[in-house]
């Protein structure tokens, strides 16, 4: 699977995560009844929202990112493609945590809304790193894809050549 449309999935999962995880514990704070528990989650994920929104609007990978980038293994064979396994590989933590919060918010209903909050903040922060990881497949001539592998482990990438992009020159700079 490609490491950019990995990204791009996982920042899907993570707001369906925060949305499913949201309406979970809006549910259960309307069971309850409690208005001071729906003004602080409510204001949770406002913070939540505005601080993935500002510290995912910069235009370069994320240090974890640029670290994977950096050490992935060259090759030129293309991984078995297996992007189902890849998906459930590297995000049965993500499932398994909303699992937990949605179980916890029978009981405690600011549970899934901090589970949510979370979430949210990590999906808007990623938004751009598809984009970022393009940019340097680009720049490089390679693709990057993720090897399928433990997934206890941390993951590897693999860079396989690509094709380099070649900005045209300005027409008044090719004359003269």
């Amino acid at each position: 699977m490609r490491f950019r449309d990995f990204l791009r999935a996982s920042v899907l999962l993570l707001g369906a995560a925060a949305t499913a995880l949201a309406v979970v514990a809006m549910f259960a704070v309307a069971r309850d009844d409690d208005a001071t528990t729906a003004i602080v989650a409510s204001a949770w994920l406002v913070a939540a929202a505005v601080a993935g929104t500002v510290r995912g609007a910069r235009p370069r990978p994320t240090d974890g990112i640029a670290r994977l980038i950096a050490a992935a293994r060259t090759t030129s064979t293309l991984p078995e493609l297996e992007p189902g396994a890849i998906l459930v590989n590297r995000h049965w933590p993500l499932a398994l945590a909303c699992l937990v919060a949605t179980v916890a918010g029978v009981w405690f209903p600011q549970v899934p809304a901090v589970a949510a909050g979370y979430a949210l903040f990590v999906a808007l922060r990623w938004r751009n790193q598809p984009r970022a990881v393009q940019a340097i497949e680009e720049r490089d001539g390679v693709e990057f894809w993720i090897e399928r592998g433990s997934p206890l482990r941390a993951p590897r990438l693999l860079r396989l050549p690509g094709l380099r992009k070649i900005e045209a020159e300005p027409a008044a700079k090719a004359r003269g």
